[in-house]
C-alpha cells in the first residue's frame, strides 16, 4: 500500500500530447520559460517571461515536464 501512495504523489498533473494555455512565470536556468499547471513546472523552450502561450507537453518526468510552443 504504502508503493501505491509514493507512486500517486509523484504523478503529473499533466501528459505528453496534452495542450495547454499557459503564462510564462520564470526563466530556468538555461534561459527557457518556465509555466505552472496545477503548480507543476513545465519548461518551455523560447518563451520569455510574461508571454501567454499555449504549448503541447512533449515529455513529462516525476517533478518537471518539457513542453513546445504551439502556433495559434
Amino acid at each position: 500500500m504504502f508503493g501505491d501512495y509514493r507512486k500517486e504523489s509523484y504523478s503529473a498533473p499533466v501528459n505528453v500530447g496534452e495542450e495547454y494555455k499557459v503564462k510564462i512565470e520564470d526563466l530556468g536556468r538555461d534561459g527557457d520559460g518556465i509555466a505552472r499547471v496545477e503548480g507543476f513546472v513545465i519548461f518551455v523552450p523560447g518563451a520569455k517571461v510574461g508571454d501567454e502561450v499555449k504549448i503541447r507537453i512533449s515529455a513529462t518526468r516525476r517533478k518537471f515536464a518539457f513542453a513546445e510552443l504551439v502556433e495559434e
